[in-house]
């Protein structure tokens, strides 16, 4: 690689000149770009403000694993997101992080979460039941309001009512929404402020703390236990033997709700859209199931055993991440392969590029869930889906049992048809698909 002062520059006139365009998807600029300049370059987004793109995957694993501590999420996490949704895990730094994370891990082990399958699977095939048959219709909708309601089951049972799950599920949205328009329109940050829009969604903010207040409330004066996900947040003790003070149970409640809901309702829309293009997979995974079910109802021996499922997830999310960048800022001066950056660098790492590398993949663009036949582990060097290192997200095994049970009910129970010609989407703070339009079929 590089000196870095010999980096290839993309000026700001290129920037402007597309400006329209990358509003509404970046990532064809980006490929562009790094097909010009190879696997790192330099933007000029201001006057002072440049940010280093790279698909290095050497460089990003120096950055999240290797030398991880001189490396800090960006703004956009620790300030934009955060002022929305709380001092969580996903926003904070730090040594508050570290203690954050060492006292939630547990919730999220295996073991825990085997208590939580039941609830997971019934809230899936509850909004399964709604699926309209022999009809045309944009499904991420209604993967959307699965993964909203699979988070809220396995947070709290049965403690909210559906007049909380609407409310909560509308604010997450519409916060989302406005997150959206700050980042994308930075120049009309003015304009939000002085309009009330802001203002209106913090106070969207509060009432959603208010409502996971009044839940947590009822819980602890219930004496109940149900052995949910809110169980364990309650039951969890720092090393000084305290709990989490109420402010901070809230914080981390409404990351998961962010965090929870809205990568998997992308990952499980893109995975139907690919099967429904891809029959043959689709009747792999349908005989798999009718093989597990034959031998168990048992849900956790679903999961472990479902492996043609997940080799179909893991090439979905190869394929469309659905976080598909990460971005980190260094703290001190750091080097790596003869380039010296200065503290405070911007540097977006892009999976969505990483994932379809041609040095890395065979055929990248195209849907091969049998690559995955020995795991994913074997692409631990250039696979990213759940980041990696210290912060890869806490979430990944719920996530995974998640998307398996909700993979393989569906293909048991419908035929899926594609009413599409190619997959379009539409890249925000998550990789989010657009006009999903599928049929499903009742299996004879």
């Amino acid at each position: 690689m590089k000196d870095v002062s010999n980096i290839p520059i993309v000026p700001m006139s290129q920037f402007l000149r597309h400006a329209f365009d990358i509003l509404k998807n970046p990532l064809p600029f980006h490929h562009k770009k790094f097909s010009e300049n190879g696997d790192l370059f330099c933007l000029s987004i201001g006057f002072k403000t440049k940010v280093f793109f790279c698909r290095n995957v050497a460089f990003l694993e120096y950055v999240l694993k290797k030398n991880q501590r001189n490396y800090k999420k960006s703004k956009i996490q620790t300030e934009d997101i955060s002022k929305y949704v709380g001092k969580g895990l996903l926003t904070i730094e730090g040594d508050h992080w570290r203690t954050q994370r060492k006292l939630i891990q547990p919730a999220f082990h295996k073991k825990q979460l085997h208590l939580l399958l039941d609830k997971i699977k019934e809230a899936i095939t509850e909004e399964y039941e709604k699926l309209p048959l022999g009809k045309t219709i944009d499904v991420f909708p209604i993967f959307n309001d699965l993964a909203f309601k699979t988070v809220v089951n396995s947070l709290f049972s049965n403690a909210a009512t559906n007049e909380d799950i609407k409310r909560l599920q509308f604010i997450t949205e519409e916060n989302q929404k406005m997150l959206i328009k700050e980042l994308r329109q930075p120049y009309l940050g003015w304009w939000f402020s002085a309009s009330g829009k802001i203002k209106k969604h913090l106070n969207f903010s509060e009432e959603a703390k208010q409502i996971l207040k009044r839940i947590v409330d009822e819980r602890k004066s219930s004496g109940k236990r149900f052995n949910d996900l809110l169980d364990m947040l309650l039951d969890a003790r720092y090393e000084d033997g305290s709990a989490m003070d109420e402010d901070q149970l809230i914080d981390e409640i409404l990351i998961l709700f962010l965090a929870g809901h809205e990568t998997t309702a992308n990952a499980l829309t893109f995975t139907f859209q690919l099967l429904a293009k891809h029959q043959d997979w689709q009747e792999r995974i349908y005989q798999e199931r009718s093989s597990i079910k034959k031998e168990s109802e048992e849900v956790m021996n679903l999961v472990m055993r479902s492996k043609v499922c997940q080799q179909v997830i893991e090439e979905s999310m190869r394929l469309y991440p659905p976080v598909y960048f990460i971005d980190r800022v260094n703290i001190t001066e750091d080097s790596f392969n003869g380039m010296t950056f200065k503290p405070e660098s911007n540097l977006l790492f892009s999976l969505f590029e990483i994932h379809r590398h041609p040095d890395l993949w065979e055929k990248p663009e195209a849907f091969m869930p049998g690559r995955f036949s020995e795991g994913e582990r074997k692409f631990s060097s250039q696979y990213f889906p759940f980041g990696a290192g210290p912060r890869k997200c806490i979430g990944n095994n719920f996530a995974m049992f998640e998307m398996i049970i909700a993979v393989s009910e569906l293909v048991f129970k419908y035929k899926i048809r594609s009413e599409f010609d190619d997959i379009e989407i539409s890249p925000l703070i998550t990789l989010k698909p657009k006009n999903a339009f599928l049929s499903f079929e009742a299996r004879a």
